[in-house]
């Protein structure tokens, strides 16, 4: 059984073509990038980007506000990097920790993740949600694009799986590991309902690629 890999060190040995691999290789990403940067509402003048990596939701976002200014969170510095040197004259305020730690700050009239969020437990993705939806203005939106199970039963399987491997491996719950346990899109929904968002809606499903529209 191949070791599981930490968060940081699993993209960080994939920054090299990266991109490429998201756009070729992930169904539904292709579409679901310039789709994100649609949604994104016109008003929008700051924006937070959880898990940016090297920022290919940005790089379609950027097409519609050339002038955003972005706070990007990522716990890889070398995609950070990336990143930086793809925009060099955006209005980036680039964080490298772990999201569910750091400080969000406040005032953004939008927030979105893009394939980053199905490695976490309900638990976790709540807590995180309602930061999202405080750090957000009265008209604020969240755009989640990621991969979710179709079933509770495949859901279940992934999360159950990843503990065996922890409890074999010996790595403790709190060290972030990159193995995918994607939940339900109605889970999802459920989530950010309880994180205190008014409305959900699914705007996209291809494949296992579903994005999801929260406003407060």
């Amino acid at each position: 059984m191949r070791p599981l890999e930490t968060m940081s060190d699993f993209f960080t040995a994939r920054v090299d073509g990266y991109d490429e691999h998201m756009l070729r290789d992930v169904e539904g990403c292709r579409e679901g990038y310039p789709l994100m940067a649609s949604l994104v509402p016109t008003h929008t003048r700051r924006l937070l980007d959880l898990g940016c990596g090297t920022g290919l939701e940005l790089d379609e976002i950027f097409k519609r506000f050339p002038d955003l200014d972005v706070t990007g969170v990522d716990m890889t510095a070398a995609m950070l990097r990336e990143l930086r040197a793809k925009h060099p004259d955006k209005q980036l305020t680039l964080i490298c920790d772990d999201y569910f730690k750091a400080d969000l700050g406040g005032g953004y009239d939008c927030a979105v993740s893009f394939e980053t969020m199905h490695h976490f437990t309900q638990e976790k993705k709540t807590a995180l949600y309602r930061r999202v939806c405080e750090a957000l203005t009265p008209r604020g939106v969240y755009i989640e694009c990621d991969y979710m199970a179709d079933t509770q039963a495949q859901e279940d399987f992934f999360f159950s799986e990843l503990a065996r491997m922890r409890a074999e491996q010996g790595i403790p719950e709190d060290v972030f590991v990159h193995y995918d346990t994607p939940c339900t899109i109605l889970n999802q929904i459920a989530m950010l309902k309880a994180a205190g968002f008014a409305s959900v809606e699914q705007v996209m499903r291809i494949g296992g690629t579903c994005m999801l529209v929260a406003k407060k």
